[in-house]
């Protein structure tokens, strides 16, 4: 049996190291995804070229897409970070991000069902609750990563995610004395100053280092 564990990070490079040290672990990278918010465009796909596979092509290039099609494509060496790619997921906005989340948040929002990143999530096995906050870090500049594990590893597992993370009770509780009830993935994205506030409140630096 599998369990779905997820955390929530203020800066893209505490989700990177955490990416890392799953797939160090064992972690298959077909079960490990990373959402990204970027609507700062901090993250430029043609800033710089991955190509592990040594074919030429960027690998991003080729595990970019949208919808199902994102992440596909990698050699098993590549690795998950290696299939990035942008692209708009409801009550998000623009994104970047790879793996199985992305893509069964696009399929959920194109379904109709409840609202893109939460309905993924709680197909995963997420609570509502929990998965309403994840996606409002998102939606405030934050970075999601979450993994499918095997149950007897999820404590090993989770201790990995936990390290840099955002505590999660403590973040949706200042949220809600600010007004938040809920994410709502038919509202519109935040304004990228509204972004830049959100991180300077919590103290977050640079978006990838």
């Amino acid at each position: 049996m599998t369990t779905t564990i997820s955390r929530l990070y203020d800066n893209y490079s505490d989700a990177e190291r955490a990416v890392a040290r799953l797939e160090a672990a064992g972690v298959p990278h077909s079960d490990i995804s990373i959402v990204a918010n970027n609507s700062d465009n901090w993250y430029n796909s043609s800033s710089s070229k991955v190509d592990r596979d040594r074919d030429g092509v960027d690998d991003r290039a080729e595990g970019a897409g949208t919808g199902a099609g994102i992440g596909a494509g990698l050699g098993g060496a590549a690795g998950l970070l290696a299939g990035l790619g942008m692209l708009a997921i409801p009550g998000l906005g623009p994104v970047v991000a790879a793996g199985w989340l992305a893509s069964t948040a696009v399929g959920a929002a194109a379904g109709a069902t409840t609202g893109g990143i939460v309905g993924a999530l709680t197909q995963a096995g997420v609570s509502k609750d929990d998965a309403s906050q994840y996606a409002e870090g998102v939606r405030r500049g934050g970075t999601l990563v979450s993994a499918r594990v095997p149950d007897q590893n999820r404590a090993q597992l989770d201790a990995i995610l936990q390290e840099s993370s955002v505590t999660l009770q403590e973040r949706s509780t200042a949220w809600r004395k600010s007004g938040w009830t809920d994410f709502d993935a038919a509202s519109p994205p935040m304004a990228v100053d509204d972004i830049r506030r959100e991180r300077q409140l919590y103290g977050t630096g640079a978006r990838r280092v």
